[in-house]
């Protein structure tokens, strides 16, 4: 397997814009909790690597928020609770090992202080875990009353007493004092602003670099955003996983390099991330598109390419992804890119995308057959859309392209409901 040059700050970075496109009213939700957070770690002198560690668990806290209805994040104290977000975002942490570490802090991240203080963990991770906690508490109040349209300074007093009369329960004691110390000027809540928060996490990229990362590192990873946009609809459910496979067992077959094949698995994992702008009750609509709704999802390609175009290292990746709708005759979306414009990587993410489509149960019809699908692409290369040469290494190869695409979904289906 080959390496890949990544700066997996940007990485994050990135997912944290993904996260912001579920449920689209709380964008940069997880920037200003991050930025909130590392200057309360600052001001309390914690090491440097605890407050890089705290910054990136803050900017992933709600990786497990997947879907629009959860994202509502309602203003009750939800530190009084067990959050099952927590719980979904702490297991996909820990199952990529360049992120392990921050998954004990995003699981307590709505644990209220009573309860943490008594849990056998690494006081590091229990004051960050409740660092988070705070901020995002804060947060969810500034959001009550901007979107009301009030003035941020004019409430800012009735917000910092709200954290105030919670010191010692749902907040560390410490923690409130440095929050209060830190809130009391106009300066920290002007940073809320996008602009503002957004340059605070430009400046922290300029202390990171890139770094050589194994493709199983880097897979693992990608997993997460995967895992994000296909937890959004049971009739999604590892159907990246599925276009993942199928689109490297395409590019092995049809000669491309072992690198190249590399990084047509994570184009055909990363294909759908735009879909998280889509609401969910769209991607489970059993009858057909009305042109306003179809408007809606065609755009998801060109949020996919926004989402990954700023990890360096993953150009290729990117681009691939993002063309997966594009068609050879022009008639795709989202730039109507022809044949010679769309490389041999990005018609063979197009062909497994559909393939993998076809061959899964979606709400409005069942898995088709093989034979039935090969019908169907053919017919798309008649029509000039599909590449032919793809679609002609598919039927050379039906049943193993079958096997490759339906690899996951065919576990899954005996656990869903008929």
């Amino acid at each position: 397997m080959s390496q890949f040059q990544v700066n997996l700050h940007e990485a994050l970075y990135s997912l944290s814009d993904a996260l912001d496109l579920v449920g689209v009213t709380h964008m940069h939700h997880g920037k200003r909790v991050a930025y909130m957070a590392s200057e309360c770690g600052k001001l309390m002198n914690w090491p440097k690597v605890q407050i890089d560690a705290l910054f990136q668990a803050a900017i992933l806290h709600d990786s497990g928020v997947t879907r629009t209805a959860v994202d509502a994040r309602p203003t009750q104290p939800e530190c009084e609770l067990d959050c099952d977000h927590c719980h979904i975002g702490a297991e996909l942490m820990d199952g990529c090992a360049l992120l392990r570490t921050l998954a004990p802090v995003v699981r307590h991240h709505h644990t209220p202080w009573t309860k943490l203080q008594h849990l056998p963990l690494p006081t590091e991770v229990k004051l960050s875990a409740n660092c988070i906690c705070l901020a995002d508490r804060v947060d969810t109040l500034t959001r009550k009353y901007v979107t009301t349209g009030t003035d941020i300074l004019l409430v800012k007093d009735d917000i910092r007493q709200h954290i105030l009369s919670r010191q010692g329960d749902w907040f560390c004691p410490e923690l409130v004092d440095a929050f209060m110390a830190l809130s009391d000027s106009e300066a920290f809540w002007f940073m809320l602003e996008a602009d503002h928060v957004n340059g605070y996490v430009a400046t922290k990229l300029t202390e990171t670099t890139p770094q050589a990362m194994a493709f199983e590192d880097l897979h693992s990873l990608m997993h997460i955003f995967s895992s994000i946009v296909d937890a959004k609809s049971p009739f999604t459910r590892e159907h990246s996983e599925g276009v993942a496979s199928l689109s490297r067992y395409l590019g092995e077959q049809m000669q491309v390099s072992e690198e190249g094949c590399d990084a047509l698995e994570l184009a055909g994992l990363l294909h759908d991330i735009g879909k998280l702008r889509v609401p969910d009750a769209l991607l489970e609509k059993s009858g057909p598109l009305t042109a306003i709704e179809r408007h809606t999802m065609s755009r998801h390609s060109f949020d996919t390419y926004n989402i990954l175009c700023n990890i360096k290292g993953m150009e290729r990746v990117a681009l691939w992804a993002s063309q997966h709708h594009e068609r050879v005759n022009g008639t795709g979306y989202p730039y109507h890119t022809r044949a010679g414009g769309i490389s041999l990587e990005a018609r063979i993410v197009a062909v497994a995308d559909v393939f993998q489509a076809l061959a899964q149960r979606r709400p409005y019809r069942d898995s088709l057959s093989p034979q039935d699908i090969m019908d169907i692409l053919q017919e798309q290369v008649d029509t000039g859309k599909l590449d032919s040469q793809v679609v002609a290494c598919v039927a050379d190869n039906l049943q193993d392209c079958w096997h490759a695409a339906r690899q996951d979904v065919l576990k899954l289906e005996t656990r869903l409901p008929s």
